[in-house]
């Protein structure tokens, strides 16, 4: 009896998370279409992408402190541009748990 309500309770418990999460997205924005990534976009990524590594393979000790100071702030915008550009995969901790349980079940 004791794992039956257990269970119960969780099983709500699980409900009320997903719940929350579906009301997450209801904002005054909520009006807006989903934009679709165009090919300009993609082209913008790559283009963001391959500045990006080539920032990593820079020596930063070569550098001044200007220079640098530079770079940080050039990825800072980058980092903003593809954040406003982009649309993100987002999974509401209720879905995650979910998930979580049914790979431990499965596997």
């Amino acid at each position: 009896m004791k794992k039956v309500i257990n269970t119960l309770v969780f099983a709500v418990l699980l409900s009320g998370f997903t719940a929350k999460a579906s009301f997450a997205g209801k904002d005054k924005d909520s009006h807006k279409a989903a934009r679709e990534i165009t090919a300009e976009d993609l082209k913008r990524f790559e283009e963001i992408d391959a500045r990006v590594l080539e920032i990593k393979e820079m020596d930063f000790k070569e550098l001044s402190k200007a220079e640098r100071k530079e770079i940080r702030n050039e990825l800072k915008e980058l980092n903003k541009e593809a954040k406003q550009n982009g649309n993100g995969l987002y999974i509401s901790t209720g879905a995650l748990i979910v998930i979580l349980i049914l790979l431990i079940i499965l596997l």
